[in-house]
């Protein structure tokens, strides 16, 4: 096992570098799904020295909960693991709950489903517009209280929620996607955590794959494929923002590294309190985005890839309308 930096989520100490492991069963798979191959990632990650393993409930239906949960049998006590529960996806559409029962079943299918006692980062994964977010954190206080729970966690939330819930019950990481094309969260919302000294986890710090240049033509996604439906990659968008990761890409040529690579090297140079969970199936590209944890970056390196990928250039929306009603709330 190779030791990893490690980070603090409020007092959650964490591998500098976590894994989303959505993408196994999830999103992205559809008929390229290889549940071998994902289990052998996560015992890679182990052995590189990740400790946070993220999930959720939403992912497949639980089916991803399930794959982790039994790919750490045994080495439970390498692993700081994370899941989520309030997104609900019922017949094609997706709605969020955070009601106090829901919370409490949520938790009790999510430790069955993967095969432990106790969850060690749980987040509400959107915040329910019709729930006061004070209900939702006192029933996942009484959680952290029986010891079925031992942090909690926050997503895609407000300030004003993150704040509402934070006094409720102390929240160790807000989870929200943060990447060089995703950037709305550092006006108010990441000045809000550290005020708050909670932790900051960002998801798809590799847009989605977009960052890492592999992705060249908006028509090459699988069926069942969800960036398909979303705007940035639609066509004309796609092409708009492709030339922002060949931008990207001649600063990374400079740097002896991949244009993923540089993207992880800035989000996790945006503070020690920032630890990003790229998402992977596979082992190599697992070992590639680890690497990233190393790399350290130049104030002048760090101006030459924001003048490449400025903040306001990215065509497109994060996702459709049908999904952006639950961020940030």
């Amino acid at each position: 096992m190779t030791d990893l930096p490690t980070r603090r989520l409020g007092e959650l100490e964490v591998s500098a570098q976590g894994l989303g492991c959505m993408g196994m069963s999830h999103g992205y798979s559809g008929a390229d799904r290889d549940d071998t191959e994902s289990t052998a990632t996560i015992h890679r990650a182990l052995d590189l020295g990740v400790t946070l393993l993220d999930t959720a409930n939403a992912y497949g239906n639980g089916v991803n909960e399930q794959l982790v949960g039994a790919a750490i049998k045994g080495c439970r006590d390498k692993v700081v693991l994370a899941t989520k529960f309030g997104i609900v996806h019922s017949g094609g559409a997706q709605s969020v709950r955070g009601d106090a029962a829901y919370v409490r079943q949520c938790c009790e299918e999510s430790l069955s489903r993967l095969g432990i006692d106790h969850i060690d980062l749980y987040y509400q994964h959107r915040v329910d517009p019709l729930v006061p977010v004070e209900e939702t954190f006192g029933a996942l206080a009484e959680l952290v209280t029986e010891g079925k729970v031992r942090y909690l966690g926050i997503s895609e939330a407000s300030a004003d929620s993150i704040r509402r819930a934070h006094a409720v019950h102390p929240i160790s990481a807000l989870q929200s996607e943060w990447s060089l094309w995703t950037r709305g969260i550092e006006d108010e919302i990441v000045p809000t955590c550290r005020e708050l000294g909670i932790g900051i986890v960002p998801f798809s710090p590799l847009g989605r794959g977009f960052l890492t240049g592999a992705l060249t033509s908006a028509g090459q996604f699988a069926e069942g494929d969800m960036r398909s439906a979303f705007p940035r990659f639609a066509e004309g968008n796609f092409e708009a923002n492709l030339a922002l990761v060949r931008a990207l890409q001649a600063v990374a040529e400079t740097k002896g590294v991949t244009p993923g690579q540089l993207a992880l090297a800035w989000v996790q140079a945006k503070g020690d309190d920032v630890v990003p969970i790229p998402g992977t199936r596979r082992r190599k590209y697992l070992e590639e985005n680890v690497a990233a944890v190393g790399i350290e970056l130049s104030t002048a390196d760090i101006e030459a890839i924001e003048s490449a990928f400025p903040v306001d250039a990215v065509a497109g929306d994060r996702y459709p309308d049908t999904l952006s009603r639950s961020v940030n709330k």
